[in-house]
């Protein structure tokens, strides 16, 4: 599954996304629908996340992760280093809604809160 995500601001969420998430920026395309921008495609497994920077920005949704609204809320990341990451995302000032929490044996969830509000849950099973 690729996942488009609109932004309103490339650099931050390109920083987010690959400078602390350390996911790949494999490629930039222009947008020739919904007034136009940018698509900066980032790898993320075997997926692609598709950051889109539209020319003139939406109007803003409801955020605040599961319980904020119905709709797609968040999105999963399985990772090896997630206290490492969220040490990284505190130290770069992005907001931790949901501190590293063990949900059964052997697996670590936590919540980021990108540029936009958007919450990103990673995942980390041990072994």
């Amino acid at each position: 599954i690729d996942l488009g995500i609109v932004i309103t601001d490339s650099e931050r969420s390109l920083d987010f996304y690959c400078g602390i998430l350390g996911l790949e920026h494999v490629a930039d395309m222009p947008m020739p629908i919904a007034g136009g921008g940018t698509m900066h495609r980032i790898q993320c497994g075997n997926s692609v996340l598709k950051l889109v920077n539209l020319t003139t920005t939406p109007q803003t949704g409801a955020g605040g992760g599961p319980g904020g609204a119905t709709g797609l809320r968040y999105l999963t990341i399985t990772v090896s280093n997630l206290h490492e990451t969220v040490e990284a995302a505190r130290a770069a000032g992005v907001s931790v809604p949901l501190a590293p929490t063990v949900v059964r044996e052997g697996v670590t969830i936590t919540m980021l809160e990108d540029p936009d509000g958007n919450w990103v849950e990673l995942l980390q099973q041990d072994g």
